[in-house]
């Protein structure tokens, strides 16, 4: 599998499905307002964290021993077993529970929170076979064509009137369709399991849990913490932003994605030396979208947001601060997704248990003093601390080098882009009040996007390289 290829085609397919929804939710912010895409995303968080305690780490746990290429069928039906299990048991818990979850949202949404909760964890087990059998770019266009088709059903439904019920059918409907098609490309055929290989699935995830439980927190704690202290405006302006943090975030998703089924597979064959590379690789790019985003959005980002509305303009220092929260949570990924692939997943635990309880006091405690400032601040400093000390497990295990250089070629590209992108607006801005904002904005990334490329390339050799060798279309596979 070539990994550069793999992580682009995952990346484009992202972008492109990414790009849909970011036109999307401009009009859902516009035809809806705030309010109703805080309870949106409420019942999303809702979702997100329901689904930790019906998964608990099983996801991972399928990924690490698919790959590893012995006994696929009997562990795809130990999987099938325990996710059923789960699943009933949290359905149980939802109904019980449903009117304090429809207190908390501000909506009936009991029923929708039951099956997006199914359509959740099947969503989950599809994806683990899939990427443990090394088919990570079916995964991934699954995944595209699942918010795409949830983005347009989505549209379709709101303009018929149907207002948050229409988003959450969407989002319904969106996930029965692409696990059918996940269904599809399974071919491997799930057999009756020995307690010993759920027993093995559970080894792993009585660990890998909390890796989930820390994706969930670094996505979604602050949305959680937020529900209990601000308006549903707010949380719908903050939402915005982190849609916009996470559409950068897209190229370094992709690139752990790609990796974690080699670096497993090549864990047990090729010793230490192949995944140190591997990691060096990924952490050379992971910060190649995010860095220039961080600049873009310090010098465009209160435009960017007045796409969304007037209102939206106000939660300009949130999106900047998530920015910089991506960048660093990227490299964190990455270090953790070592861990977790040299069978490890005792040192990510450690590093996801001392993320996970910083974002939540810090939440706690900074919400309640600044308010939603204080959510983006806390999510910043936990995946800084995060990072640190994933840093510290990772040394102990594979002697990686830092590719501070390439990181440094990044951020030198990023300024001289951010130099001129800000140069333009100023000579610019003052001639546009008449014309619409979108277009200045578009024609500033455009620029900006242009710049950063071109001196990433004419200053970073290795860079150059790596764009030849992984669009050309000669050494695809056959």
């Amino acid at each position: 599998m070539r990994l550069g290829q793999t992580s682009i085609m995952l990346s484009a397919s992202k972008f492109l499905s990414s790009g849909l929804g970011f036109l999307a939710t401009v009009y859902f912010a516009r035809e809806l307002g705030g309010s109703v895409l805080g309870q949106y995303a409420l019942v999303l968080t809702v979702i997100t964290w329901l689904g930790i305690f019906g998964e608990v780490g099983l996801s991972k746990a399928v990924v690490k021993r698919i790959s590893e290429g012995w006994n696929q069928p009997i562990f795809f039906g130990a999987a099938i077993i325990i996710f059923g299990i789960l699943f009933a048991l949290t359905t149980t818990g939802v109904l019980i529970a449903g009117p304090w979850v429809n207190g908390y949202v501000g909506a009936d949404v009991t029923i929708f929170v039951v099956i997006l909760i199914g359509l959740g964890l099947w969503s989950s087990l599809y994806n683990a076979v899939l990427q443990g059998n090394h088919l990570v770019h079916i995964s991934a266009v699954i995944s595209a064509v699942e918010r795409t088709i949830r983005t347009i059903a989505q549209v379709m439904f709101v303009v018929v009137g149907l207002g948050l019920t229409g988003m959450l059918l969407g989002y319904a409907i969106s996930g029965f369709v692409s696990g059918v098609i996940g269904l599809l490309y399974i071919n491997i055929r799930p057999m009756v399991p020995g307690r010993e290989h759920i027993q093995s699935l559970f080894e792993f995830a009585k660990y890998a849990w909390l890796g989930n439980v820390s994706n969930r927190a670094y996505n979604s704690v602050d949305i959680a913490v937020l529900g209990l202290f601000v308006t549903s405006e707010l949380i719908g302006i903050y939402s915005v932003a982190w849609s916009i943090a996470m559409f950068l975030s897209i190229f370094g998703q992709s690139l752990e994605g790609t990796f974690f089924p080699e670096m497993s597979k090549n864990a047990g064959q090729s010793g230490s030396g192949t995944v140190r590379k591997l990691t060096e690789d990924a952490l050379r790019y992971s910060g190649l979208v995010t860095i220039p985003g961080f600049v873009g959005g310090l010098i465009v980002g209160d435009r960017l947001l007045l796409i969304y509305g007037s209102s939206f303009q106000k939660g300009t220092i949130i999106l900047v601060i998530l920015i910089g929260a991506a960048l660093l949570y990227a490299y964190l990924r990455q270090l953790r997704n070592t861990l977790n692939a040299i069978d490890r997943p005792d040192l990510a635990f450690r590093v996801n248990a001392v993320f996970i309880g910083v974002n939540m006091i810090l939440n706690l405690v900074l919400i309640w003093q600044f308010s939603w400032v204080g959510a983006a601040v806390a999510t910043l400093v936990s995946a800084g601390v995060g990072l640190v000390m994933a840093y510290y497990h990772i040394r102990s295990e594979v002697r990686i080098s830092i590719p501070l250089r390439s990181i440094g070629r990044q951020c030198i590209a990023a300024t001289v882009m951010g130099s001129l992108v800000f140069g333009l607006r100023q000579v610019i801005e003052p001639y546009w009040h008449s014309q619409p904002n979108i277009v200045f904005v578009v024609f500033l990334v455009s620029i900006g996007a242009v710049v950063y490329f071109g001196v990433l390339a004419a200053i970073w050799p290795d860079f150059r390289l790596t764009v030849t060798n992984n669009l050309s279309i000669k050494k695809f596979p056959g």
